[in-house]
């Protein structure tokens, strides 16, 4: 019998239309992330970016089992112990920051596992939507790991500080109703209907006008993150580039016209 070759763990970057979809595709191990995995993240997002026709960027795992379990444990023992826990940080946190720090919107569709450095991923996401059989979990206190308080920040802005400790704390598992109580998730939906509705929705805000979307998203983002000294001068610059772009005069001859406008986020 012949020997069969294991599937190497990727992480893809697929186009269509106004969507980018960036898949994590580890299936046998619940689409973990290896570190060359990690080390993709910030590659594929800034793909995405420079991508002329892309309006949203959604994350999700492939097959139906899981959006990400998190790290890949099977690599602990090599990349994560000694001086190597230091790069292998490194990794996840560039792959955090790059997506929280994307320009355009970010979707995570959360179907299955959603687990340690998986929710990770999904927190630092604009929005996330859970299919009702997901669960999730950060299980570093069942490990003995280090969770970096960098991490923690992006779970703060979802949930209120003891519900953060719970997960940390215990390491246990949520089910999706449990996490949309949280603020985990912005909604969960049937799992059936899960890519569907992730779908629609990336769809509903890629029609809209990007430049708004845009200053919209980075106004939240900076009034967040520096709620005691934001800059007030980018983010009024991002809305005076709204009045005097292209998509505005579109959008109100079509206001007038009676149609759908089409912006072409100029």
């Amino acid at each position: 019998m012949a020997a069969t070759t294991a599937k190497v763990p990727t992480l893809e970057l697929v186009i269509e239309g106004s969507l980018a979809w960036i898949v994590a595709d580890n299936q046998e191990r619940m689409n973990a992330l290896t570190a060359a995995m990690w080390e993709a993240v910030p590659q594929l997002v800034a793909k995405a970016e420079a991508h002329a026709g892309v309006r949203v960027v959604v994350l999700r795992g492939a097959g139906e089992r899981a959006f990400s379990a998190g790290a890949d444990i099977t690599e602990f023992e090599s990349a994560r112990t000694g001086e190597n826990a230091k790069a292998y940080d490194r990794l996840n946190h560039d792959a955090f920051t790059a997506i929280s720090a994307a320009h355009k919107p970010t979707i995570a569709m959360i179907h299955g596992f959603c687990l340690g450095g998986g929710l990770g991923l999904a927190a630092a996401c604009d929005l996330r939507l859970a299919g009702d059989t997901a669960q999730f979990a950060i299980p570093a206190a069942k490990l003995g790991l280090g969770y970096n308080p960098r991490w923690v920040r992006p779970l703060l802005a979802l949930a209120a500080p003891a519900r953060v400790k719970e997960l940390l704390l215990t390491g246990r598992r949520f089910s999706a109703s449990e996490a949309e109580r949280m603020g985990l998730v912005n909604r969960v939906v049937a799992a059936d209907r899960l890519e569907a509705e992730t779908r629609a929705l990336a769809l509903e805000i890629a029609a809209n006008a990007p430049l708004t979307v845009r200053a919209a998203k980075q106004a939240v983002d900076e009034l967040w993150r520096h709620p005691e000294h934001p800059d007030t001068r980018a983010l009024d610059a991002a809305v005076e580039a709204c009045f005097h772009s292209e998509d505005y005069a579109e959008g109100r001859r079509a206001f007038l016209d009676k149609r759908k406008p089409r912006f072409e986020g100029r």
